[in-house]
């Protein structure tokens, strides 16, 4: 099929809605719409009887109509051949058979423009605003909202809490929307709002279900998945604008596409990928999701769209069905009941035909199954927009193939779904294909068969290579004064183009789908889970504090003396430090992917950082504990009278340690947080360990040094050695210039000081875990 051209809009010439085979059509009377079985056609009708190029659809003066193009087997209008007939609302056209051949059924658009809801450009181009799912009165008093059978109107969602919101009517016949306690908040036209007053044509968001009051009526529209994209000249700039990582990217997308994003390194796919998703929004352009400006609705609309990152978004310790359990837990309400949970898991299990695997550990599956439990996760909210960031990297041509069959059965039941790939093996199963040039740029856009023969090659190979060796190319220059530009950008496009710059979003309180100490009960039972699969984990933490407790009791024998007990002591400090800082170093930055990813869906910062504090705190006392008691239970302190300065000498030795190794569990979770990659943590780890040795005052004078004296007071070692030295009265019993330090005095008020010293070090340190993570959120978190 040749350019579509394009006609002049009449002076009247109403919008239209046509139903075909394919789905549903807005007809604008400033384009020519082409009817047949040619699958670019844009009313595609696949029945045999059907010419390639059957009609053509067209707006003349104040009505449209319809023309056939010499086709083969005809066009019927009321039983009769025509060759063109006018069309409007309630006409019926039937293709290649008067009586039962595919029929075209003319309806108007969303009947009242002044009443249609106010957060779609364009509700009649919308698969979920296309037309009402139900229809009710509008009410006359308190109308109750939720996924609970007693409420009026029962919203079958797991997302919805069990009494979600009330529509409730006022004196003057105005309404509003009030919630109730949700856990995913209620919404009116995109924002977060607990109590606010419903006027014609907003929108009310709760869950899947959107709510308008359109006329006497309450219209009811439920998000099924079928919805479009429309991206509208996107552009990012860095470096104070100097530098441009999406350069005026438009495309649109419709409802059940597969669409593949590819282009060289540094072609803008990432970025592209994070503007889509409102991670990281664009500087200038616009995102439409089914008609809804995803930016501006973005609170709301972010649980409808999934994303599966590249590396893996589960604990890969845990098995298949106990991973995705947690993960419903953290993103259903907290009134889900167990057996919901659980039937949405073995549902979405079975989808992504994982049962034989299960039972098994993530990190026991190849590549491709764990991609698969990836996916899983992110269908358990049953997401309408499904984004995929490289699903096929490092697997083999059997896997990658595997995994594109499983994207494109995903987008035919029901989602639209985008996958941004370094893989050229397997795009003849996508629907449409994103090529972007080095620079951010749009080098083609259309069906993957046309774009080889686009750029003039055979092999994909020959192209990236084109890309790189020819930047002063006019790649997007070329695309735009193509016919296919207009084929399937210009033409494709049934929204209003917006444009402009992105306005900053709002300020929203963050929605959490469970409670603060709900998700702390979650991760918590989570995080020991995983750690307890973990067997080498477990066999270090078991062994380290038996090993560095031997060490100390070799060194004290029997009895501290002026010989042994400084040794003791700091051994004790560096088996405190190894444990606590060990146990800690690794955990924040391994699972970085899968914070972000959670954070992006409501996780609460907070309560992530405590559950990581309790869970280790817990397992590093009792390591300290373990270790003092090996090194020193028996063994003479030689503290003054047999007794410490408030407890027995064990006991307050055994406190220090426990919380030299808590502030340094606090310690490694600073690393972890601070570092990008897990190979790093190691050496780190291994300075830290040295510096605490350093500055813990059993080499060094540090009393009345300037300088060092106050560096030193940054080091829980430092303090834990001055509490131990405080119990046994070390300058008694070790008498040197480096004892002569009045943080080892014994008396009850150091003791204090220095026990007290660490638990500010503590407080502090958790507080600048919990500010380093905002850096590793996604930015549209940060605002």
């Amino acid at each position: 099929m040749g350019q579509r051209s394009v006609a002049p809009p009449g002076p009247s010439a109403p919008e239209l809605v046509i139903e075909a085979d394919d789905g549903s059509h807005v007809m604008s009377p400033s384009r020519i719409y082409h009817v047949g079985r040619d699958p670019t056609s844009d009313i595609v009708l696949r029945d045999t009887r059907v010419s390639w190029h059957h009609a053509v659809l067209r707006a003349v003066r104040d009505h449209w109509t319809l023309e056939d193009t010499d086709s083969t087997n005809g066009t019927y209008a009321e039983g009769r051949r025509v060759h063109e007939v006018d069309v409007g609302p309630g006409s019926v056209v039937r293709f290649g058979n008067p009586s039962d051949g595919p029929a075209a059924v003319v309806t108007a658009p969303w009947p009242r423009p002044a009443d249609r809801p106010s957060s779609v450009h364009h509700p009649a181009a919308t698969g979920t605003f296309r037309r009402p799912t139900s229809v009710h009165p509008l009410p006359t008093r308190t109308v109750r909202i939720g996924r609970g059978t007693d409420n009026d109107l029962v919203i079958d969602d797991l997302i919805v809490s069990r009494h979600h919101a009330e529509l409730r009517t006022l004196p003057d016949g105005g309404h509003e929307i009030v919630d109730v306690g949700s856990h995913n908040g209620t919404y009116l036209n995109g924002r977060a709002v607990r109590r606010a007053p419903v006027a014609p044509g907003d929108i009310v968001g709760i869950g899947h279900s959107d709510f308008s009051l359109v006329g006497d009526q309450l219209q009811v529209f439920v998000d099924t998945g079928e919805v479009s994209l429309d991206v509208q000249e996107l552009s990012v700039q860095v470096d104070k604008g100097r530098k441009t990582l999406l350069d005026d990217v438009s495309f649109p997308v419709k409802a059940k596409y597969l669409l593949a994003v590819v282009g060289p390194s540094g072609a803008g796919k990432s970025t592209l990928l994070n503007a889509l998703t409102g991670l990281r929004p664009a500087d200038r352009g616009t995102v439409l999701y089914d008609g809804r400006d995803l930016y501006r609705d973005y609170a709301e609309l972010r649980a409808r769209i999934g994303l599966v990152p590249q590396d893996d978004i589960l604990h890969a310790q845990l098995s298949v069905r106990r991973a995705l359990r947690y993960a419903a837990e953290l993103r259903f309400p907290g009134d889900t009941a167990k057996a919901e949970r659980e039937a949405r898991v073995e549902e979405v299990i079975g989808e992504l035909g994982l049962e034989q695997r299960a039972r098994q550990p993530i990190h026991s599956l190849s590549g491709g199954q764990r991609k698969r439990v990836s996916v899983a996760l992110e269908l358990l909210t049953k997401p309408s927009l499904l984004f995929l960031d490289e699903p096929t990297s490092g697997l083999d041509p059997g896997m990658d193939r595997s995994v594109m069959t499983m994207l494109r059965n995903l987008a035919d039941d029901g989602r639209t779904v985008i996958v941004v790939t370094h893989s050229v093996l397997s795009l003849d199963v996508c629907d449409r294909l994103l090529v972007l040039a080095p620079g951010g740029r749009t080098a083609f856009y259309g069906p993957p068969r046309d774009t080889l023969d686009f750029f003039g090659f055979t092999q994909w190979p020959e192209a990236f290579e084109a890309f790189e060796n020819d930047r002063s190319r006019d790649w997007a220059g070329e695309y735009r004064a193509s016919p296919q530009y207009d084929r399937y950008i210009t033409a494709a496009s049934e929204q209003p183009r917006l444009g402009g710059v992105v306005p900053a979003p709002p300020a929203l309180e963050p929605v959490k789908a469970q409670s603060w100490g709900g998700q702390l009960r979650t991760l918590m039972r989570r995080y020991a889970a995983a750690l307890s699969a973990d067997r080498t984990f477990l066999a270090i933490m078991i062994a380290l504090p038996f090993v560095m407790g031997a060490m100390a009791r070799a060194l004290a024998g029997s009895r501290l003396t002026a010989e042994s007990a400084m040794n003791a002591l700091l051994i004790l400090c560096v088996g405190g430090v190894l444990t606590g800082a060990a146990n800690a170093v690794r955990e924040l930055v391994k699972e970085r992917v899968i914070y972000r990813r959670e954070r992006g869906v409501g996780l609460s910062r907070s309560a992530y950082v405590m559950s990581k504090v309790l869970v280790l705190g817990l397992i590093t006392v009792v390591q300290a504990v373990v270790l003092t008691l090996v090194g020193l239970a028996g063994v003479d302190t030689g503290a003054p009278g047999g007794r410490g300065v408030l407890l027995p000498p064990l006991a307050e030795i055994a406190l220090a340690v426990a919380l030299l190794s808590f502030t340094s569990m606090m310690t490694g979770l600073l690393v972890s947080a601070m570092v990008r990659k897990e190979e790093v943590t190691m050496p780190l780890l291994v300075l830290l360990a040295i510096v605490q040795v350093v500055f813990c005052g059993a080499l060094l004078k540090l009393h009345g040094v300037p300088g060092l004296e106050q560096l030193s007071w940054l080091v829980p070692a430092r303090w834990a050695l001055a509490a131990m030295g405080s119990t046994v009265d070390l300058e008694r019993l070790v008498p040197g210039k480096v004892t002569t330090d009045p943080l080892f005095g014994h008396t009850a008020g150091v003791w204090l000081l220095d026990m007290g010293m660490m638990v500010v070090l503590s407080v502090v340190i958790g507080l600048l875990v919990a500010r380093l993570l905002r850096r590793h959120e996604p930015a549209v978190m940060r605002k």
